[in-house]
């Protein structure tokens, strides 16, 4: 009699603990969504630089270099903005290549941004933070080789208003995309672009899809000078 009711318990304590780990996959791969709606901010360098002197990738930062006359990368960030740090995580290593390819397009990375903006926002970006980063460099390289990156170019010691910055994205991505972005200003000069986006970003990889049903960007700095290399 004993025997059967143990064996009796063993089974319910089986099954219990079959259930539990069941339920505790399903949760896994339901969590598991890549973020499909996001934020990309892209730093307009020379102006950074003007305002954080002392920081060492603002040192000795010659008209030649990349980010002299190209955006540069700030960060990729799921919304809504409360959406950080959504797992532990210990310091990231990426692969030799895949870190000198982000230092030369982010360059801040010598500093550790690359650090944070993984453990802020790549945690709750839900994929591997090489595929967190080739996303946020492919989308970055569409806006370095559109119009918009033209734009700041040519006007490149000139002060100019949010309406054009959204007229460039226009004519680059299509009509309406200027509205999805925002303009970040800082003793007058335009440090960063912020640019709402919709979709699987690996999934739908053209600018132009993820502005087309991203949200509408709200406040933005109205006007600013597109600074040039070097300290005034």
């Amino acid at each position: 009699m004993m025997k059967k009711i143990v064996l009796a318990l063993t089974i319910i304590l089986l099954g219990a603990a079959l259930y539990a780990y069941s339920s505790k996959s399903s949760l896994s791969v339901n969590s598991n969504n890549v973020s499909t709606r996001n934020l990309l901010a892209i730093s307009w360098q020379n102006a950074f630089c003007q305002t954080h002197q002392k920081k060492r990738e603002c040192r000795n930062v010659r008209p030649t270099d990349f980010s002299a006359s190209h955006f540069t990368l700030h960060g990729l960030w799921p919304q809504p903005r409360n959406n950080t740090y959504c797992k532990p995580t210990k310091k990231l290593w990426l692969n030799p290549s895949l870190y000198n390819e982000l230092l030369r397009v982010m360059p801040a990375a010598k500093n550790g941004l690359h650090q944070h903006e993984w453990k802020k926002h790549g945690t709750c970006y839900n994929t591997t933070p090489e595929r967190y980063f080739k996303d946020s460099m492919m989308l970055l390289a569409q806006i370095n080789h559109s119009y918009v990156r033209d734009f700041f170019v040519r006007n490149i010691g000139k002060r100019v208003t949010i309406k054009q910055v959204r007229l460039a994205f226009d004519k680059a991505f299509g009509p309406g995309s200027g509205r999805k972005i925002t303009m970040q200003c800082n003793s007058g000069l335009i440090t960063e672009l912020q640019i709402n986006l919709e979709g699987d970003i690996s999934k739908v990889n053209t600018l132009k899809s993820l502005l087309k049903n991203a949200p509408m960007a709200r406040n933005s700095c109205p006007k600013g000078l597109i600074d040039r290399v070097g300290f005034r």
